[in-house]
């Protein structure tokens, strides 16, 4: 973690053994997650390009240096008030390295996982691609394809070779459309790298928009406030 820094990665600060425990000092985020933003806020569809930006951002930095996050899911994108948008949970980090460029434990949440990963076979950086396309969905829609049906229903359809797609694709623009498409590949190697999809005209359209990522984090703090 010390050795890995970046923009658009929560940062390490100290770590300390106190008693039996492990703690680790973490960068404050605060201004919430994008769980909190998805449940209690509407996003537009330049915010929505804007975090998955910046989450690219983040995550081609990982797997430049042979990473796979394992973990990518709303909750664990995070906020600070002045617009950063930064990954989070480095518990589940896979270091791949030279002689192994894959990885076959299975350390994530269902709903975001994988067809190779739930079908069980080795898997690379682009499995946190499914993720991101994954949370693009519940950006959209609210909440995870399949969420309120069994726990085995999403894993069922994805490893019989079941793609999410938007419950009323009409509503939203082609960009957004194809970028989820680009995510959601089934077959690993035509899926979207993160280098490529930040190059997609979705994503490339926020380069304007950083101005809006503060104003989420801002709107949360108010509803928290609010709350309190």
């Amino acid at each position: 973690m010390k050795r890995k820094k970046n923009p658009n990665m929560v940062n390490y600060l100290d770590s300390y053994l106190v008693g039996k425990q492990f703690w680790l000092v973490m960068e404050y985020m605060d201004g919430g997650s994008l769980r909190d933003a998805i449940s209690k806020t509407h996003l537009s569809e330049d915010e929505m390009a804007a975090v998955s930006r910046e989450c690219l951002q983040g995550l081609d930095f990982l797997h430049i240096n042979h990473v796979i996050h394992q973990n990518v899911k709303s909750n664990n994108i995070l906020f600070r008030t002045d617009g950063s948008v930064k990954l989070a949970d480095f518990g589940l980090f896979a270091q791949l390295s030279p002689e192994k460029s894959r990885q076959s434990s299975v350390a994530t949440n269902s709903g975001w996982m994988a067809p190779e990963v739930v079908t069980g076979q080795p898997y690379g950086p682009k499995a946190d691609i499914w993720s991101v396309g994954i949370v693009g969905i519940e950006m959209v829609e609210g909440e995870v394809p399949y969420w309120n049906e069994t726990p085995v229903r999403p894993q069922h359809l994805t490893a019989t070779g079941g793609r999410p797609k938007l419950q009323q694709p009409n509503l939203f623009s082609p960009e957004l459309q194809d970028f989820l498409h680009c995510c959601l590949q089934v077959d690993e190697a035509r899926r979207w790298s993160a280098k490529e999809l930040l190059q997609h005209p979705f994503v490339a359209s926020a380069k304007q928009t950083s101005c809006l990522l503060p104003l989420i984090a801002s709107r949360l703090v108010k509803i928290r406030e609010a709350e309190i």
